[in-house]
């Protein structure tokens, strides 16, 4: 439908606001502005968190010795031994639990395996495919890994005084032990040895799912971001089973190891 121009009367087209593709403002502009506020305040956070050590700053960690790797692999930097008498620990030893388990090797083939996954189904269709494609998804699913990271275990739990490590039950049947690892997702300790909603993971991982809207064009709907915090929080509990039962598994190989040899 045309409108009249007021004075001449002539027929007058609509006109749009971008015409061309060329004479649309480039959103790429928005996206690194974005990216840098997104940096900013990933570094003020950590700050701030460090800022809250205070007198505990020089506390004796409270991590006794556990294996550091599952399988030999899997990083396993937050296990401590739920039997033993609770001692929190500090923003500092939080954020560093964090960057241990966002730059450790491992976290560099498991991010290649998930951004293979992603290649093979296409997801986040606008990367394209090849090289350049998967480099974008390598990139990204680095990002998820590492942001989740430094979110759950470090600077959300330090600003909220909550300890983001796993507590092994170690005794018990297996399925009260499996049932309390699944329930350490929903509750967790606090810095002063009471327990509290698990704000950490769950809050941590949907501030890590709006993040990810910044890089992932095309799942920033309610559903996709959703669908992200529920992956990442079932991920989690998965990884707090392996850390539950990874000494028994352990101890199992030893045994049948020990078995060949006599």
């Amino acid at each position: 439908m045309n409108r009249r121009a007021p004075l001449t009367g002539e027929p007058r087209p609509l006109q749009s606001k971008c015409v061309t593709v060329e004479a649309c403002p480039s959103s790429n502009g928005q996206y690194m502005l974005l990216r840098r506020r997104l940096i900013t305040c990933f570094w003020v956070m950590a700050a701030v968190a460090l800022a809250q050590d205070g007198a505990l700053e020089n506390a004796p960690p409270a991590v006794p010795h556990e294996d550091k790797r599952i399988f030999g692999v899997i990083p396993n930097n937050r296990t401590t031994e739920g039997s033993l008498p609770y001692m929190s620990i500090t923003a500092r030893q939080k954020i560093t639990i964090a960057f241990k388990d966002s730059f450790d090797w491992p976290v560099y083939p498991t991010a290649g395996l998930f951004a293979t996954l992603y290649q093979i189904e296409n997801q986040n269709p606008s990367f394209g495919q090849g090289m350049a494609g998967y480099a974008k998804r390598l990139g990204t699913a680095y990002g998820d890994q590492m942001i989740g990271n430094m979110m759950t275990e470090g600077f959300v739990p330090s600003l909220l005084h909550e300890d983001p490590r796993y507590f092994r039950v170690g005794e018990g049947s297996k399925m009260s032990r499996l049932r309390k690892a699944l329930t350490q997702i929903v509750v967790t300790h606090t810095d002063s040895g009471g327990r509290t909603f698990n704000f950490s993971e769950w809050g941590g991982n949907a501030a890590t799912a709006a993040i990810s809207n910044a890089y992932y064009p095309d799942t920033r709907s309610v559903s996709d971001n959703v669908e992200k915090l529920l992956v990442a929080c079932g991920t989690d509990a998965f990884s707090n089973v392996l850390k539950e039962f990874w000494p028994d598994v352990k101890r199992h190989f030893q045994r049948k190891h020990q078995a060949a040899q006599n």
